[in-house]
């Protein structure tokens, strides 16, 4: 007579398991490392345009900027874009709501692709690093923010499901796009 096994068993489906899903030891800590790194980027540049911190113009000066740069109602528009990145920015940290987190971080930065994109790939006039934002923010909506969130403690965002993900990166690139049409 043998002991059951406890290792995950595969019906008949290929790719299904009859177990509960193993997850690796360290994509916690991995998602959570990214949602930190991420989010802290995004609301530090958000606090620059809402506040003036660190460095940053502060609503004013990120209006004249947007006026400069082609977007109508250059203080709204400020605005919005500080609001975006400051709240998108902690809300990845925390990993609460984070599919809405992640595309509110993946618009953003599309607008700023679309700004940038005439200065070629490489920094500082380039798009390297706006483009590994949004890999980054639309990774995170589509993997979900892990087990260390604050996701976990709203059911129905306690398992991540792919669909709120792809959905969320749907809104984001359709009013990114919306906002695009927008500029002169």
């Amino acid at each position: 007579m043998t002991a059951p096994s406890t290792s995950p068993t595969l019906s008949a489906c290929p790719g299904r398991s009859t177990a509960p899903a193993l997850r690796p030891a360290g994509l916690d800590a991995g998602l959570l490392l990214l949602r930190i790194a991420v989010g802290a980027i995004m609301a530090a540049h958000g606090a620059q345009k809402l506040f003036g911190w660190f460095g940053g113009g502060g609503i004013d000066g990120t209006a004249q900027f947007f006026t400069s740069v082609g977007y109508p109602a250059g203080e709204t528009m400020a605005t919005v874009a500080a609001l975006t990145e400051t709240f998108g920015g902690l809300a990845l940290i925390l990993g609460l709501l984070t599919p809405l987190a992640a595309a509110a971080v993946t618009g953003t930065m599309l607008n700023a692709l679309a700004v940038k994109w005439d200065g070629g790939f490489f920094a500082p006039e380039g798009v390297e690093y706006e483009l590994l934002l949004v890999a980054a923010a639309a990774a995170l909506a589509l993997t979900g923010p892990g087990r260390l969130a604050a996701d976990r403690a709203l059911p129905p965002l306690r398992e991540h499901r792919t669909t709120h993900g792809v959905g969320a990166l749907a809104l984001a690139v359709v009013t990114a796009g919306v906002v695009l049409l927008l500029r002169a």
